[in-house]
């Protein structure tokens, strides 16, 4: 025994034994072991001591078991001990604890049935194992499957992926699922789908080929191979599918708890559909042939909907309806047929009873004749060499009869099924390289074994054999490799066994000789084999007890057969009557079954009898004999031929091999039986894989992987710079003898059980290296606790000092205190009972002095007060007697004027009596009244002069009495104020003697009082003091509620505050959501409009070359006939839409059932778009109501605000023309009197620039004029939108419009909106949506047009006579206004304001009209569209003119000044002006005025898009011009487009630019600078389109310069809408193409790269990472990937992106580079560990450095490796107790269940110091998280691209600065 084993056999030490119900059991070694011992000291996992005798004879030791860090290795061979308990182990612990269903045996991949649905086989996982290696990745199907696409693609060689494994043990699915995995990674080269017809082979053919067993609920009991098609580019183009040894017999005869094939109960499950009724089917309890198991149903499998997947795979398959009923019509005259009931005649005969029904309906099924059928069920024909005859058949032989002819037929449709299949699956594209999938039956042994199991077994000792003899070449190949000396290695060779089967004289040979024997029979043949092969064959034997059977010891184990039934069923015959009657039948489709039945050979077997009987021929012929010779082959002959030709095939290819293990035998989900598992593992050939890497050198390290895993093995003296050497060296130290290792070039091979050696000397050391360090920390931690009590000592005691002197201190100032209080306490008392005294003192002298005063005052007022009583007593006296003394007076007066009157009336009588004194009354009289008709004009003038006056003095007088009447009522109030205070005074006199009174009762109470108070103040002394006790309580309880509700409230706060924040969140999230379903409908858009693309190429292709003389139309002829533009696109959907069926029923009809799919989703979306439209137009009315009365209201009022702006900027016109004409003028006078002549130079360069701008100011009036035409044609028009869309409204509105130019302004509008129309088709392919929107509209808007007529008129008869009435008391008041304004106006204002008002009445005159005469509401429109016209464009024309009036003005004072100061240098100098020339005045080119327009003509527009677009470097256009120049040069060509109002060249331009983007992506798409620069020059395109649209809230960030460069007449908006979408096209693109490059580093630079040195371990790794798909292309580092990020985010900021959208494009790298990490992380078992934790949390402080370096740590691209980060912390964080488990569930919140026990399950131990997570810790962690809403799924979508926004960026940069550089090759574009 050598010292290393005698080093592991030590205390302690674990070993396998044997044991008879676990198969291997562990134990331990309680004492060392000596050389000689006879027996092992061990004490088992339970605890019992047991002692282990060892064999006398061989001495062998039992098997040591591995590390625990080895435990759960991915691959088996990694494993340092490889024998059977290890493997069984290692699977187990998988199995159960780690469930992972798959692990690596050296090249085998091993899959244990989970009898349970796991979620490992998603589209994301399919992905995650894209592209990458198979030692990379934890062992999974998809990982085989990867590495045979990819030497398949390499090696440019044939693949094979061999399943295989007993019935239940998956093979089927694991097929499946290879076949998914090629169909999704490859895709299909052309449009179909040829993947989706390949997976729509599985359900058919598990239909016709499955069934239940006792073992499995979907067990195929046909063996297939699948050769899936690949062409040069590697895309799947078809397959083809060989089938073999299909279990017929099952059709007759099924076993207890099993079933027939699935299609019959799918039938029978489907009987009750109408279109089956013809078939006569009932439940499947009512048929023979599926009743016999007694299970008609498997638990969790509908029938019915199980065949609904069935017809639907037959459909895509191209087997259409009719095809697929008469299938089924087969398939139910077969269960028909076995209801057949045969009855006996006689002992040698049987009969059918007539009118069977069971015959009568399968007669009617299949079209042949009853009597005929019922003839040949019972009879057959017999012939001889003269004569044939019909000999009755038994009912027995009559059975078996109708049995075979069941079987027979249902191989016969079998057959027919598999060639259709494979027709469907076949291309026309010449296939350049194929993968075979191999599903076959695993070795088979039952109780009772016959043929059907000697045919599997025979092709498992085929494939076996082939299996070893691969495995035996690789390892050959292995050390060739690595220049090793080969030894032979000793392994199990199974070709006697072949031999034994299949040699000459073999069992097929001498049993297909039995079966040409006349008399042959199974007893016979079995006496032939014991003659034969039981003395000359030691692998061939006889049962002891039988005579019947014989037993084959195979590779897997003995198994014994009998010989019933093998010649029967090797012959395989049928009655050849009954298939004369199938010929004859009138069902086509029967009739195409048997047509060619003697030619037929099929590879399950299904060929004529060879017997005579079974010939259909009375006289044979020699031509019949011949092919009946020809084909005379057996079912064990086409068997071995057919077997033949696959290993052939498999030998041609690289076979990869998967071995499915059945875990149990009762479907137990995650239960493991290891008695099972070993069967099958030596069964599969698992255990010889292992036999064969154990016989050599199974562990290989490389040199560096050595060095760095047992670096601490070494002296620092033994490490040389050549670590080969240095290896070498250690090597030879620790293990003595040499033939236990080797040395490779590349690798050192070791022997088993070596790496097991130097683990154990790893561990020892660094055990003792952990002691020393143990030792040296704990010395410095009891230091340091000793330290920490000495300082806390003296701390203690210097606190303590203080605190006494402290208190001391403290003692002192409270003595001093209390002394200082007490003598202010007594100052205190005596001072407060001075102030008493003396306060009592100042009270007596208070009232003593105030009674006497009051006194005093009492006297003075008593004597006042009697003075005034006098002094109104004798005025009153006084004014009597005057009163009486003027009445007498008066009286008198009276009485002598009355005489005195009497006397003079009496004199008056008399004269007038007398004639004389009338003659001289009227003397004289006509010349009186002459003179008073003069006085009186006079007066009358007078008169009139007075009146005006006496107005003017009434309204004075009247403003003058109302102030009198204001001073008047002051007075009074004041009279009243005087009135009120007397009687004041008099109350209050009355009041005081009140008060007096009451004061000597007051006194007399106070005393009372008094006495009371004092008794009170003592009760209330003693209330108060409680009072206060209870108050003191209260406030304590009002602060506790205060809190609590201050605490009530901050919650509530924080609670309304995370629930706004969730709102807001999930408001968010909505938003992205849709923001990203409407980006990925862009994407779909996009991937659509390209297929559209390659059809219409091919279409294009194909005709051209059926039509040599078609030539295809340029592309680039025209931008209407481009490819997919948003405007012709869709109005050539219609007219290549029949064009397109076409094409599309001729690629495929499954391509049809697609396109129908997709039509039902679309469905389905225009009904809820439709929904969401009709929501909102209903909106949109409301809107435009309130906006139509709004306008009406305000339409008016603008425009006679217009108007009058108008006559303002006229007038302000006329007085710059005045001054203009006075600057000639003195021009003119002082080039007369001055040097400068008017025939001097400069007064003609000044006169000639003057004349020019005059003309172009006038050619500027005539643009104006049109340009401000058709802007308000377009507003007028947008505003009745609803109501002019119809192009007959447009053709009645254009014909009654004279102005040509508001003409053209009007179609111009219509082809505008028309333009952006296409725009609403994209909401379904087809339009439909549009279509329905438009008749929707329709119907609102003649609905609307009713309603306005109606209300229109109510309104118009009710307020007619309302109306006019106020119209004329308006009219005359505002008459009366403007007759004063305009006589206080001067002269020349006068007329201008006339002018106004007369404007105003016709608008006020034609609105009227409108809402009078609603039939003439369209011609009273166009009159005021032809004002509103005249009116802006004057108003537009006169700003323009005012503004470059004034700028001459401004040239032309400063031009004058210069002449004048020219003029005197002239005077004093004269000979300066005639040496020198003069020179004209300086004028730079900048004095043009750009406007930032590029002019160019329509047949340049091609050439712009080349030179600008399609041919322009983005490398040059970075480094050497502004970022975004072509952007700005685009959109200044299209502002010239608009500015001379082009509408056909704005689309053209437009359409043009977005093609040729298009085209440029799509050409070099892949370019990340390309892409970057598009979308940079894209965006700022945008913003463009958005900063100059005109719109308020985008023109609030401009200059007033940049304002004036607005559009004017076009709308771009749904233009916009299209560029953002192709913005949006561009950053996916742009994410792709940096996900592409950054793919192949994250895994490299994030995981596997160890950026902290000697952090990780390395651990044994097993054959897989030895053997890796691809040659190592160099290691990326995490430099790599920051240095690919620094690029990327240098050129987006070189190309000018905008800052906010290079922070979306970090963080969408970011978040790739963290979902490719996790995703990584979770599905390598060997990355899950504490030392790579810590590597990737260093890593993601790398690139939070960089982002911090760029300034981009807020664009929360730091929060995307969130789930990265917690990854990693959970790999080093304790996983022990409960406290940690509570701890990892509040600490990883962005990683879901699945990924954290998943993790957990992954974690693995580099050292020995490292533990394993416990499944309990798991399950803990499970609980815990088991409350949780979240998503299933396992891996990070890293395909997902967050939502993209555009936030406007205006540019500062200004137009008309902009300068082209010739290097753009752009001379025919002209600035404007």
């Amino acid at each position: 025994m050598n010292r290393e084993l005698e080093y592991m056999f030590v205390q302690c030490a674990r070993v396998w034994i044997p044991d008879a119900e676990e198969v291997w059991k562990s134990a331990e070694l309680t004492k060392d072991y000596k050389n000689g011992d006879a027996s092992l000291h061990l004490m088992l996992e339970d605890g019992t001591n047991i002692d282990h005798k060892l064999d006398p004879k061989t001495k062998n030791l039992p098997y040591l078991r591995n590390p625990d860090i080895l435990v759960g290795e991915n691959d088996l061979t990694a494993l340092s001990y490889l024998h059977e308990p290890a493997v069984l182990h290692n699977l187990k612990v998988r199995f159960i604890d780690s469930k992972l269903i798959y692990t690596y045996c050296g090249i085998v991949l091993v899959a244990i049935n989970p009898y349970e649905t796991l979620p490992i086989y998603g589209t994301d996982i399919i992905n995650a194992y894209s592209g990458q290696n198979m030692g990379d990745m934890d062992p999974h199907i998809f990982a085989v499957a990867e590495e045979a696409y990819k030497q398949m693609a390499r090696d440019e060689r044939n693949q094979s992926i061999i399943v295989s494994g007993e019935s239940g043990a998956g093979k089927t699915v694991s097929a499946k699922y290879a076949m998914r995995y090629f169909a999704t990674v490859s895709g299909s080269a052309s449009e179909a789908n040829v993947e989706d017809k390949v997976l729509a082979s599985n359900p058919i053919m598990e239909a016709i080929g499955n069934a239940k067993t006792t073992r499995n609920d979907n067990s195929s009991r046909f063996g297939k191979y699948i050769e899936i098609g690949f062409d040069t580019r590697y895309r799947i183009i078809g397959a083809n599918m060989r089938t073999y040894l299909l279990e017929k017999s099952r059709v007759v005869f099924q076993a207890d708890e099993e079933r027939n094939y699935h299609i019959f109960y799918q039938l029978c499950a489907s009987a009750h559909l109408p279109e089956f009724k013809n078939l006569r089917l009932s439940s499947a309890n009512d048929f023979l042939y599926t009743r016999q198991g007694r299970s008609p149903v498997i638990d969790g499998v509908d029938d019915t909907k199980e065949l609904c997947t069935t017809r639907n795979a037959f459909t895509l398959l191209g087997i259409n309806e009719s095809y697929q009923m008469g299938l089924f019509q087969v398939l139910a005259a077969i269960l028909h047929l076995g209801n057949v009931e045969i009855k006996d005649r006689d002992s040698d005969s049987s009969l059918i009873p007539p009118n069977n029904r069971h015959l009568t309906a399968f007669c009617e099924l299949v079209g042949v004749t009853y009597q005929d059928m019922a003839q040949w069920l019972c009879h057959r024909k017999l012939k001889t060499a003269t004569e044939t005859y019909v000999k009755p058949l038994p009912r027995l032989q009559a059975t078996n009869a109708r049995d075979a002819l069941s079987k027979h037929i249902y191989a016969k449709l079998f057959n027919w099924i598999v060639e259709h299949v494979n027709k469907a699956l076949i291309t026309n594209v010449k296939q350049h390289s194929f993968i075979g999938v191999l599903d076959i039956y695993g070795f088979e042994t039952f109780e009772i074994n016959s043929f059907e199991q000697f045919c599997i077994n025979y092709a498992n000792e085929k494939l076996q054999q082939q299996f070893n003899m691969h495995v035996f070449k690789l390892e050959q190949e292995e050390y060739m490799k690595e220049q090793i000396p080969w030894t032979l290695i000793d392994f199990y060779d199974n070709q006697p066994c072949i031999n034994l089967i299949e040699a000459k004289m073999g069992i097929l040979d001498l049993l297909d000789e039995e079966c040409k024997m006349p008399k042959g029979s199974d007893d016979s043949w079995a006496q032939k084999l014991y003659n034969t092969h039981l003395k000359t064959c030691s692998l061939f034997e006889k049962p002891r007890m039988s005579n019947r059977a014989f037993i084959i010891q195979h590779f897997a184990d003995k198994v014994e057969y009998q010989c019933d039934g093998f010649l029967e069923k090797n012959k395989d015959t049928v009655n050849e009557e009954q298939i004369n009657v199938m010929k004859a039948s009138k069902f086509d489709l029967l009739v195409e079954l048997f047509q060619d039945e003697e030619k037929a050979t099929s590879p399950t077997g299904q060929v004529p009898g060879t017997g005579g009987r079974t010939r259909l021929s009375i006289k044979p012929d020699k031509g019949r004999d011949t092919k009946s010779k020809e084909h005379k082959k057996t079912v064990g002959c086409q068997f071995r031929n057919s077997l033949q030709m696959l290993m052939e095939t498999l030998n041609a290819t690289t076979p990869h091999y998967v071995r499915c293990i059945k875990p149990n035998d009762f479907k137990l989900a995650f239960s493991f039986d290891p008695k099972r598992a070993v069967q099958q593992l030596r069964a599969c050939g698992v255990l010889e894989t292992i036999r064969i890497s154990a016989a050599g050198f199974p562990s290989r390290w490389t040199y560096q992987e050595f060095f760095s895993r047992y670096r601490v093995l070494m002296k620092q003296k033994d490490v040389l710079p050549d670590k080969k050497l240095t290896c070498r060296n250690v090597l030879e130290k620790l293990v003595q003898d040499q033939d236990k290792y080797q040395f490779g070039k590349t690798k050192i091979f070791f022997r088993a059980g070596q790496v097991a050696y130097l683990e154990k000397l790893r561990a020892d050391k660094l055990r003792a290296a952990c002691i020393r360090i143990q030792k040296t920390i704990r010395c410095w931690l009891a230091r340091k606790k000793y330290l920490r009590k000495r300082c806390a000592a003296i701390t203690i005691q210097r606190f303590t000092r203080g605190y006494q002197a402290r208190c001391l201190a403290k003692f002192m100032r409270r003595t001093q205190a209390a002394t200082i209080i007490q003598k202010y306490q007594r100052m205190y008392v005596e001072k407060r009972r001075y102030r008493q005294k003396q306060a009592a003192a100042l009270a007596m002298q208070t009232i003593l002095r105030a009674y006497m005063a009051r006194q005093k005052y009492q006297a003075l007022l008593r004597e006042a007060k009697a003075v005034i009583i006098q002094k109104r007593i004798r005025g009153w006296l006084a004014r009597c007697w005057y009163k009486r003394c003027l009445h007498s007076i008066v009286y008198l007066q009276c009485c002598i004027r009355r005489m005195r009157a009497k006397r003079e009336l009496k004199k008056l009588k008399i004269e007038a009596r007398s004639v004389e004194h009338f003659k001289k009354l009227n003397k004289g009289m006509e010349n009186k009244i002459m003179q008073l008709q003069r006085k009186i004009d006079e007066q009358s003038k007078e008169n009139r002069t007075i009146n005006d006056r006496l107005v003017g003095l009434e309204s004075s007088y009247t403003a003058e009495s109302e102030r009198m009447r204001g001073e008047l009522g002051r007075l009074r109030g004041v009279e009243e104020d005087a009135k009120n205070k007397a009687n004041q005074v008099s109350s209050l006199l009355e009041e005081l003697e009140r008060l007096k009174k009451e004061l000597s009762a007051t006194q007399q109470e106070k005393k009372t009082i008094e006495d009371w108070a004092q008794k009170y103040r003592d009760e209330m002394e003693k209330m108060v003091s409680e009072l206060k006790d209870q108050n003191g309580l209260l406030k304590k309880e009002k602060d506790d509620l205060n809190r609590s509700i201050q605490e009530q409230s901050q919650q509530m706060t924080e609670k309304m505050t995370r629930a706004i924040a969730q709102e807001t969140q999930q408001l968010e999230t909505d938003l992205n959501e849709e923001r990203s379903r409407y980006q990925n409908l862009l994407t779909e858009h996009l991937r659509l409009e390209e297929k559209y693309d390659d059809l219409k190429e091919e279409m294009a292709l194909s005709s051209n070359v059926s039509k040599p003389g078609h030539k295809r139309t340029d592309s680039t002829h025209s931008s209407n006939e481009s490819e997919y533009t948003y405007n012709s696109e869709y109005a050539e959907l219609e007219d290549g839409s029949r064009a397109r069926e076409d094409v599309t029923r001729g690629i495929d009809t499954s391509l049809t059932l697609k396109l129908q799919k997709r039509l039902t989703e679309l469905e389905q979306e225009k009904q809820s778009l439709r929904n969401e439209l009709e929501n909102k137009e209903e909106q949109f009315q409301r809107a435009r109501a309130r906006d139509d009365e709004e306008f009406k209201k305000a339409r008016g009022a603008e425009l006679e605000y217009e108007s009058l702006k108008r006559q303002e900027l006229e007038s302000e016109n006329k007085k710059l023309k005045h001054d203009l004409a006075e600057m000639r003028q003195s021009l003119l006078g002082n080039a007369a009197t001055g040097a400068g002549a008017p025939g001097s130079p400069a007064y003609k360069v000044l006169l000639d620039q003057l004349n020019a701008s005059c003309e172009e100011l006038e050619v500027r009036k005539e643009e104006v004029l049109i340009l401000r035409s058709q802007l308000v044609s377009q507003k007028e028009a947008m505003h009745h939108k609803e109501t002019m869309t119809e192009p007959s409204v447009y053709a009645a509105d254009v014909s009654k419009l004279k102005d040509a130019e508001v003409k053209q302004a009007y179609v111009g509008l219509k082809d505008t909106n028309r333009s952006a129309a296409p725009d609403f088709h994209k909401l379904n392919e087809d339009g439909e949506l549009w279509l329905v929107n438009q008749g929707l509209k329709e119907t609102i808007r003649l609905l609307e047009q009713q309603l306005q007529t109606q209300r229109r008129t109510y309104d118009n008869e009710v307020e007619a006579l309302r109306g006019e009435l106020q119209n004329v008391k308006e009219e005359n008041n505002r008459q009366q206004q403007l007759l004063a304004q305009n006589l206080q106006l001067p002269p020349e204002a006068r007329i201008e304001a006339s002018l106004q008002h007369e404007i105003t009445r016709l608008t006020n005159e034609n609105l009227e009209l409108m809402a009078e005469d609603p039939t003439a509401s369209r011609e009273a429109r166009v009159i005021i569209l032809r004002r509103m016209v005249d009116l802006m464009e004057q108003l537009e024309k006169q700003d323009r003119t005012i503004r470059k009036l004034k700028k001459q003005l401004k040239v032309y004072s400063k031009r004058i000044g210069e002449m004048g100061a020219g003029q005197t240098e002239g005077q004093t100098s004269p000979g300066q002006m005639v040496d020198e020339p003069i020179h004209p005045v300086n004028i730079p080119r900048r004095e043009k005025d750009f406007q930032g327009m590029l002019e160019y003509k329509k047949e340049d527009e091609l050439k712009l898009v080349k030179n600008l677009i399609l041919e322009l470097k983005p490398r040059g256009v970075a480094v050497n011009l502004i970022p975004g120049l072509p952007a700005y040069i685009l959109f200044m060509c299209l502002r010239h487009a608009d500015y001379v109002n082009d509408d056909q060249k704005v689309r053209t331009l437009l359409t043009s630019t977005i093609n040729s983007i298009k085209k440029i992506l799509k050409k070099r798409g892949d370019d990340f600078e390309t892409v970057s620069f598009w979308l940079a020059n894209t965006c700022r395109f945008l913003h463009c389109l958005k900063q100059y649209s005109g719109d308020e809230q985008f023109m609030k960030h401009n200059t007033s310069r940049q304002n004036e460069h607005c559009l004017s007449n076009f709308d771009l908006a749904e233009y916009r809408q299209v560029i953002s979408d192709l913005a949006i096209q561009i950053y996916q693109q742009l994410i792709k193409c940096m996900e592409n490059i950054l793919q192949p580093m994250i895994v490299s630079g994030m995981l596997e790269h160890e950026t902290i040195q000697g952090v990780s371990g390395v651990k044994p790794t097993g054959l897989r990472k030895r053997t890796s798909s691809i040659a190592d292309e160099g290691t990326y580092t995490l430099d790599s990937i920051l240095r690919q990020l620094s690029a990327f985010h240098s050129t987006m900021c070189q190309h000018g992106t905008d800052p906010e959208l290079i922070k979306q494009v970090v963080k969408q790298q970011f978040y790739i580079i963290g979902a490719v990490t996790l995703n990584n992380l979770l599905l390598r078992k060997d990355m899950c560990s504490w030392s790579k934790g810590m590597q990737i949390r260093y890593n993601v402080s790398q690139l939070e450095e960089w982002l911090r370096d760029k300034g981009l740590m807020t664009c929360g691209a730091k929060e995307t490796l969130e789930p990265l980060i917690q990854a990693a912390q959970l790999l080093q964080v304790k996983k022990k107790t409960d406290e940690d488990a509570e701890a990892i569930c509040s600490m990883c919140l962005a990683l879901t269940t699945a990924q954290i026990v998943k993790v957990l399950n992954l974690y693995t131990p580099v050292n020995e110091f490292e533990e394993r997570v416990s499944v309990a810790f798991i399950r803990t962690i499970q609980t815990r998280l088991r409350d949780r809403c979240e998503s299933p799924q396992l891996l990070m979508d890293t395909k997902m691209i967050y939502p993209v926004t555009f936030p406007f960026n205006p540019s500062s940069l200004a137009l008309e600065t902009i300068q082209i550089p010739g290097s753009l090759n752009l001379a025919f574009l002209t600035r404007v």
